[in-house]
């Protein structure tokens, strides 16, 4: 149920972090898988280190905030393999920390435009050669910080929250094409941008005291939901918000 031979999936922001994961495991399954970033050397680094363990990978660098780089990125996909069969919006932004009181229009503008005007303007794009090929799946990755509030990080908390909304609106216009949309809401994850956290000792004891499963999650616990919600084995599942964080939100 969890073979992806034959399909091509895009993945968003996936030369580090969950992304990284994510297209690593899904070339394991089988899939061809598009790698894209903002910079072609780290593209072209991940494709090239997937290529070497027999994967077949293509590297198309894109900034997800810019329309036209967006439907580059579709295209190059399209012409190469014919087909995108999943799609994986990951790449996202959050350059600011402290209360939506400080928040500049311009930091507002590039959350926004970045985490959720991208993601909806690559899944317009993409979702009707979908159609074409008979159905598909769409994972974005929202947050739990979509589920609750924050102090620091509310504006990222908020164009979380418009993707898993996004994720439920989309799965009701594209069901009966047999497309099915879901979206990923990680807890905290050794990536980049919970470094801060983690290389603090206090603050990391004291976030993995709080969840029920006693640790950080890692990339890779983030890749698994993604496969299920990729593969065959999640068929009658769309407009779902998965929150995968060791079990923090219920304590």
């Amino acid at each position: 149920m969890f073979d992806l031979t034959g399909k091509v999936a895009l993945i968003t922001g996936s030369t580090r972090g969950i992304g990284l994961a994510i297209a690593e495991e899904m070339a394991k399954a089988g899939a061809k898988v598009v790698i894209s970033s903002r910079k072609p050397a780290a593209c072209e680094k991940v494709a090239d280190e997937l290529a070497a363990k027999g994967y077949e990978t293509l590297a198309i660098p894109c900034h997800v905030a810019e329309k036209e780089e967006l439907y580059k990125l579709v295209d190059t996909a399209l012409e190469k393999w014919g087909r995108i069969d999943i799609l994986v919006a990951n790449a996202a932004t959050n350059p600011v920390y402290g209360p939506l009181s400080e928040l500049t229009d311009e930091a507002y503008d590039k959350i926004m435009n970045t985490n959720v005007r991208g993601t909806f303007w690559l899944c317009n794009k993409v979702l009707p050669q979908m159609e074409k090929l008979g159905g598909g799946s769409v994972i974005l990755l929202s947050s739990i910080a979509a589920l609750r509030g924050n102090g620091v990080i509310g504006c990222y908390g908020m164009s979380k929250a418009a993707e898993a909304s996004l994720a439920r609106n989309l799965a009701i216009e594209w069901g009966p094409k047999n497309i099915r949309v879901n979206a990923i809401a990680p807890g905290l994850i050794r990536t980049d941008f919970a470094k801060a956290l983690l290389d603090d000792p206090v603050r990391r004891q004291r976030a993995e005291e709080r969840t029920p499963l006693r640790r950080v999650g890692e990339p890779k616990d983030i890749a698994g939901v993604a496969m299920f919600l990729a593969s065959e084995a999640s068929a009658y599942v769309t407009g779902q918000v998965l929150v995968a964080d060791g079990g923090e939100m219920i304590s």
